[in-house]
């Protein structure tokens, strides 16, 4: 993928992001199908640490988004990747391990001190993440709620990520 592009999004941007997400999800079984609201909720309440799209040749074909997330040991710092989308037809190319390398780069510049992940622990491992049996997200298997620390520290607490993500609409 020689010419793909990846940048953060402008306000041109979102309709096709709501798009690629839309896409994206519209077949998964285990999702609620409300990625594209989260987005939004989490753009519009100015939480949207990052914003990032793939472009090929002029297109969005991916989209990525990095947010702020409470642990109840209070430690700050720490993010939540997702979601992460990339179109269909587009897919198993690299496109999405390319926004979620730039977007971990991005959060290692900006100072954060981790990132948490909910998703497949097999692909996500390629990336350093890893469960963490002190790091629990509520309601959902421990395996597939991941941790990448960018210190080697990894906090202990309930992970609350943000209202945002509760978006139906």
């Amino acid at each position: 993928m020689h010419n793909l592009v990846i940048r953060s999004e402008n306000r041109s941007d979102h309709a096709a992001i709501s798009h690629v997400i839309e896409q994206t999800f519209k077949d998964q079984q285990y999702s609620s199908h409300t990625e594209q609201y989260i987005v939004a909720a989490l753009r519009e309440a100015d939480a949207l640490t990052l914003s990032l799209v793939a472009v090929l040749n002029q297109h969005i074909v991916g989209h990525i988004a990095i947010s702020p997330i409470q642990i109840s040991s209070g430690v700050q710092g720490w993010y939540g990747l997702g979601p992460v989308a990339v179109l269909p037809e587009w897919q198993l190319q690299g496109i999405g391990s390319a926004l979620i390398q730039s977007a971990l780069s991005q959060l290692k510049t900006m100072g954060a001190k981790g990132c948490v992940v909910l998703g497949d622990p097999n692909f996500y491992a390629e990336f350093g993440f890893k469960a963490v049996p002190e790091l629990i997200l509520e309601n959902v298997p421990a395996e597939y709620f991941q941790a990448l620390s960018f210190d080697e520290k990894f906090p202990q607490g309930t992970v609350t990520y943000h209202d945002a993500f509760n978006a139906t609409s």
